[in-house]
């Protein structure tokens, strides 16, 4: 495929039923933007250009995508998806390639079958248009496509405007539109807008293609691969099937998932081989895990490195910055953030991490926190290779704690302590006989005399 390829992503809708201050097509699926996604499917692709059209909310949008190197095009008034598509034309006048239409709602358009619909408009039957199509089980309200058995279209018809026979089709068209730049605004300028909603279709352009004698032929694709969002339902459906899919890859790759279901990975998750993966964990942005990894259940990562053979949880949270060398572990009610965990560190149980750097072989007691903030600026703390660390202590930063050295429970640490030195930040050990029964027999009678 050498022909370049451009995208047109139409963004420019008021999405009203999400119910929502934020643009709809910057609603997060896998926490990212489902815009995002189709951009990322079209850089995948080879997208040489990439334009979004944008109306309602704008400058969310193009704080979005600007920095990705799409380019803005504005449609200030909403008359439908060929008018949309037309106002990217002053941003693609020089360019002579491919264009491929689609939708900042419709996020999980693979690169594949970007790549696809590029290939089939350069076959040798040289169509002039292409059309992604699919068969959903409920055709619902889904512009209709008739086709012959060769893929060749024969009318396409949105479902306000369809006759019973046309609805009684199965092939519906996902408006996703592969045309050649040089066909594609002639088309454009020559759709009128006569029908029940009185707006310029996109689909239009393939009936004048027919009619110039020209072919447009569809290619299929999974339902799934065109799901579009119009309401928090149908993200949350969205983001479910987009789970549901990931879950398989990870488990095809050698991902062990106890609980399928219960597992939320992120859209960049990455995980290694023989990984096992208990209930309900969470995995947000930027997470890495290594092979023979174990992530017990209800952990929640996010922005993480975890080592090879190191263990997580179960109740455990990385928070971004947090790396697991090889053979770490963190336990229950542990939290890691911007720290480090030695190759063979222990933390297991109820202890904060945070900005924090801990050797090799290390222990750290139960309760333990290091006291990263004051309020003002944050500073870090040094545990040197096995150390030990009693149970509820309190390392106040800045401060270093020595290889092998040792902190006493209970100890709050505000001065370095040297490489194998014990050190005891605590009062001495006092007794006095016979108090407590005296103070139980005093506060008895006090209170019989109330």
């Amino acid at each position: 495929m050498t022909t370049p390829i451009a995208a047109i992503i139409l963004a420019a809708g008021m999405g009203t039923r999400m119910k929502s201050d934020l643009h709809k097509v910057l609603h997060p699926i896998a926490g990212r933007a489902m815009l995002l996604h189709l951009v990322d499917s079209f850089t995948t692709a080879g997208a040489k250009r990439q334009v979004v059209v944008v109306g309602a909310r704008r400058e969310q949008v193009e704080a979005a995508v600007t920095p990705l190197g799409a380019t803005i095009a504005a449609q200030d008034e909403q008359l439908g998806t060929a008018h949309a598509t037309l106002m990217a034309k002053q941003a693609l006048t020089d360019f002579d390639g491919i264009v491929v239409v689609a939708f900042g709602d419709t996020p999980f358009l693979k690169p594949a079958t970007i790549a696809a619909m590029a290939a089939r408009l350069e076959a040798a039957d040289a169509p002039r248009a292409v059309v992604l199509g699919f068969r959903p089980d409920d055709a619902k309200a889904y512009g209709r496509i008739v086709a012959d058995a060769g893929g060749s279209i024969t009318k396409m018809v949105e479902y306000k405007d369809a006759s019973d026979a046309e609805r009684a089709v199965d092939l519906c068209n996902s408006g996703v539109t592969a045309v050649r730049a040089s066909d594609l605004w002639p088309l454009l300028e020559r759709v009128g807008n006569d029908n029940a909603a009185g707006e310029y279709y996109l689909p239009d352009i393939v009936m004048l293609t027919i009619a110039d004698g020209a072919r447009a032929v569809v290619v299929e694709t999974h339902p799934d691969e065109v799901v579009g969002i119009n309401s928090r339902a149908d993200l949350a459906y969205a983001s479910e099937r987009w789970q549901e899919a990931r879950r398989t890859d990870m488990m095809a790759a050698g991902v062990t998932l106890v609980a399928p279901h219960t597992v939320w990975f992120a859209h960049d998750t990455v995980i290694g081989r023989d990984v096992t993966i208990e209930q309900n964990v969470i995995f947000g942005p930027g997470v890495r895990i290594a092979d023979h990894a174990t992530i017990h259940a209800f952990s929640h990562i996010e922005g993480a490195t975890v080592g090879e053979h190191a263990e997580v949880g179960p109740y455990a949270r990385l928070r971004p910055g947090a790396e697991m060398k090889a053979k770490s572990k963190v336990g229950n009610f542990v939290e890691m953030k911007k720290a480090v965990l030695g190759e063979g560190a222990k933390a297991s149980h109820l202890t904060y991490l945070g900005d924090a750097d801990v050797g090799a072989g290390a222990n750290i007691g139960a309760g333990t926190i290091t006291c990263n903030y004051d309020g003002f600026f944050k500073y870090r703390t040094v545990i040197g290779a096995g150390a030990f660390v009693g149970s509820n202590s309190a390392l106040v930063a800045p401060v270093t704690i020595g290889d092998g050295a040792i902190v006493g429970a209970g100890s709050v640490v505000t001065q370095d302590v040297a490489a194998d030195a014990l050190a005891l930040v605590r009062p001495a050990q006092s007794e006095k006989p016979g108090w407590a029964r005296r103070f139980r027999d005093a506060m008895t009678a006090k209170k019989k005399t109330k």
